[in-house]
């Protein structure tokens, strides 16, 4: 394997790296933005109802979607340092661990599907249709979420090594794959049966089943940094405590965001099922300016987890620096689309005026915490590419917890309208903490972190 003198994330000039090793990942997060809204979209074209119950039924998708990314960010964190170190063995030891940890994921998801669905949409809703389309919808993608489980943990692990195309091309063949059947399973197009939600549902599994064989063939018949063979294999307990020393907290605290987002939705029900819709829809449109910053964060951890192996301070902290300064432009722009063009976005769901009335001061206001967001989410990338989750943790847990949601039901007191300062508020506090915590990490861990790598030594 390369050493740290000579992998690209070692000696690289780090401007150019951070964006040749976050474009893949960007440009997939936005095709995977796009299914988001085109998804919602055909779905409130559908009726008014599915609408509702796909996005009752968003907050256990996300938590589904945190076990994934969460598990695969240990991945990442652990791989990429231990390259970094030179421990290729470990790192291919990680690796072949993490896709035994996606079928084990599956298994719990998959119990759920068959025996918590209904009861859960029972909690929110007792409207008839809304709970038969929510129960369909959610049990599809509970019972076969094996695809997206796995793909994602071989996902991380090629980012972690510095290859960031396969990664995209992965997350392109699910999206594409998504896009196409949608339309064709919702409304039965091309001699298929009109299958409604549950057309969504079976078409976003598909495409997550299909990125998952493509993944598959990749990782096993192409050469990489690792080294994945189940030949000889012993599982190790220790393998797995590494990985969930940083994958835990992070599933934790996007697991956060599911308890959340029930939590906003049981304050929203109380004034309209409208209301719940329109969070929903929020969701969706937000992910066109988080989605590539996450995608910033997929080329910026592994830079970050490698130079901290390879104990290259300057490295890491312009890392940081150019990270924050691109995740704040992304933020900036999506900000300025909010407030501009907010009734545009809501037309796209086939909007009705009680829907303009709620929706339109819902995306300006919480639109309001973008800014600060790019900051927290570059610290956070940088806690958890350090093997140190539970810092970016203990974050989640004050902005989404013991902040959000407790000043969300306060001001529903004084009106729906209210509710969405809620969110910037919670920002502005997470970021004030995040500067304290990185403060103090900074003074223990950074600061004598070691001496940077010599001019003479980088190749030219």
């Amino acid at each position: 394997m390369e050493s740290a003198t000579q992998n690209k994330m070692g000696t690289s000039p780090m401007l150019k790296l951070i964006v040749s090793m976050s474009l893949p990942s960007i440009f997939s997060m936005l095709v995977q933005s796009l299914y988001n809204v085109v998804d919602s979209m055909f779905v409130s074209w559908y009726s008014p109802d599915a609408l509702t119950a796909v996005s009752l039924a968003f907050p256990i998708q996300s938590l589904l979607i945190a076990v994934a990314v969460g598990t695969g960010v240990g991945i990442n964190s652990l791989v990429s340092r231990r390259l970094g170190e030179g421990r290729q063995e470990e790192a291919s030891r990680a690796a072949t661990h993490g896709i035994l940890l996606g079928a084990f994921s599956w298994v719990i998801f998959a119990l759920y599907g068959v025996f918590g669905t209904r009861a859960f949409f029972a909690s929110f809703t007792e409207n008839p249709v809304v709970f038969d389309m929510g129960v369909s919808y959610l049990s599809i993608v509970t019972i076969m979420s094996f695809g997206m489980l796995i793909e994602v943990n071989l996902e991380k692990t090629l980012q972690a090594t510095g290859n960031m195309i396969y990664p995209m091309l992965f997350q392109l063949t699910g999206a594409v794959t998504n896009l196409i059947l949608d339309p064709i399973m919702i409304f039965g197009l091309l001699g298929f049966p009109k299958m409604g939600v549950a057309g969504a549902a079976l078409a976003t599994v598909l495409g997550q089943i299909l990125a998952m064989v493509f993944s598959l063939i990749v990782i096993f018949k192409k050469k990489h940094a690792i080294h994945i063979t189940f030949k000889k294999f012993k599982f190790n307990w220790r393998a797995v405590r590494d990985i969930y020393a940083v994958g835990l907290p992070s599933i934790i605290m996007q697991s956060i965001g599911s308890f959340m987002t029930m939590g906003i939705n049981a304050i929203l029900v109380g004034f309209s099922e409208i209301a719940v819709s329109v969070f929903g829809i929020y969701f969706k449109l937000q992910s066109f300016v988080f989605m590539p910053v996450f995608g910033l964060t997929h080329g910026v951890m592994p830079i970050m987890g490698f130079n901290y192996g390879a104990k290259n301070k300057r490295r890491v902290m312009d890392a940081l620096k150019f990270g924050a300064i691109i995740a704040c432009g992304i933020m900036l722009l999506g900000t300025l689309l909010f407030w501009i063009f907010p009734k545009e976005l809501l037309a796209i769901f086939n909007a009705s005026e009680e829907l303009y009335a709620i929706g339109v001061p819902a995306l300006r206001l919480i639109s309001l915490c973008f800014v600060p967001a790019a900051i927290g989410i570059i610290f956070s990338t940088l806690f958890q590419a350090v093997g140190m989750g539970a810092r970016s943790l203990f974050i989640s847990v004050l902005r989404q917890l013991v902040v959000l949601l407790p000043v969300a039901y306060l001001l529903s007191k004084i009106g729906l309208e209210s509710v969405w300062y809620a969110f910037p508020i919670a920002e502005t506090v997470s970021l004030a903490a995040s500067l304290l915590i990185f403060a103090s990490l900074y003074r223990k861990h950074l600061h004598h972190l070691g001496e940077d790598i010599a001019p003479e030594q980088i190749p030219a």
